[in-house]
């Protein structure tokens, strides 16, 4: 006997073609990257004891090819598929901003850099170089620290800008603890950047410190 087709609403590629990505869920995204699972186990099954077993997506985007395919019912063939996606996606958000955009909000600048910021276990400082009507001109990553700060000077910060005749920064980096409420420390390299910013003549627009799916804008909340 032939086994019954399962049900439309259940099948994740159907759904997609019909209503987008956006109407997945991590399990069924996961589920169609695994396509087929060995005899007893569906591709939602498994799916859904990876994302269990690493704590959701994040963690899952730091395993490793040989921690996936550990995994029952995931195999080798089927954790290169998933290694290649998460691979795929990091380098798509790590494409540099688009020149000539404009940025018009702390939570544009988020999104851009969440991507690529989540998860980490080290701090990393980015600087978006920004003309004088405030649209990209490009970035440039300045640091990366140890797991509780971020070693960044002035000369870093600002000599691509200067290079690129910029006429103002965003400043943004990380906090792997996941919290992204400023520290004293980020407060006062902050001060020390801007300072040095009105010496060489480009302004800094904002510092935004992101962390566990939040930022927090220094210039939204009235510290700059």
């Amino acid at each position: 006997m032939l086994p019954l087709p399962v049900p439309e609403v259940e099948r994740p590629r159907e759904r997609l073609l019909r209503l987008g990505v956006e109407a997945l869920s991590d399990v069924d995204l996961v589920a169609l990257l695994l396509r087929t699972c060995p005899r007893g186990a569906s591709a939602a099954e498994v799916a859904r004891r990876v994302l269990e077993h690493h704590r959701g997506v994040a963690g899952m985007a730091l395993a490793s090819a040989g921690e996936l395919a550990v995994m029952p019912g995931v195999g080798p063939v089927r954790a290169t598929a998933l290694t290649a996606a998460i691979a795929l996606g990091r380098r798509a958000a790590a494409s540099p901003a688009d020149r000539g955009r404009p940025v018009v909000s702390s939570e544009q600048v988020f999104r851009h850099f969440a991507s690529r910021l989540g998860g980490l276990l080290q701090e990393r400082f980015y600087v978006l170089l920004l003309d004088g009507r405030g649209r990209i001109q490009g970035e440039a990553r300045v640091s990366e620290g140890t797991l509780t700060a971020s070693l960044v000077h002035p000369r870093e910060v600002f000599r691509r800008a200067i290079r690129e005749a910029a006429a103002a920064v965003i400043l943004v980096h990380n906090h792997p603890s996941g919290d992204p409420t400023p520290s004293v420390e980020d407060e006062t390299l902050t001060v020390r950047l801007v300072a040095a910013g009105e010496v060489v003549g480009i302004r800094v627009l904002d510092h935004v410190v992101i962390g566990g799916g939040r930022w927090v804008s220094f210039a939204e909340t009235a510290r700059l």
